[in-house]
């Protein structure tokens, strides 16, 4: 288990399917979370595991997507599309009413947990 600052911004694959949030699309586009190579290796998990992202607020299986090189977030940085995912994970933890989207902190780990649907994440 590794100790992480989450943060979550807008992909274009989660805007572009945002009006279908059912289908399978969407759930690929928000299911996921981005993170350090060295932090992949620290947990041994690798491209299309699956990790369980906690903290206070709540819990979420995700798939773990190494991104490309350049675009890797630092070491101890956790990326999550905003969605119904993310939305487990950030609450309001500021004095404006806004949900904190940015620097979450959370701990994550590696897990055999199913990632669910997004009905269910929504139901559950």
């Amino acid at each position: 288990m590794i100790e992480v600052v989450v943060i979550t911004g807008r992909t274009t694959d989660q805007g572009m399917t945002i009006d279908e949030k059912l289908s399978e699309a969407y759930m690929k586009a928000v299911s996921f979370c981005e993170m350090n190579e060295k932090d992949m290796e620290k947990l041994g998990v690798k491209d299309g595991d699956r990790v369980l992202i906690k903290n206070e607020l709540g819990e979420v299986v995700l798939y773990v997507k190494k991104p490309e090189m350049d675009l890797q977030p630092p070491e101890g940085i956790v990326f999550i599309p905003m969605g119904p995912y993310a939305n487990r994970i950030v609450g309001i933890l500021n004095g404006s009413g806004t949900p904190q989207y940015k620097g979450v902190k959370a701990t994550v780990e590696k897990t055999d947990r199913a990632v669910l649907s997004v009905e269910e994440i929504i139901m559950e």
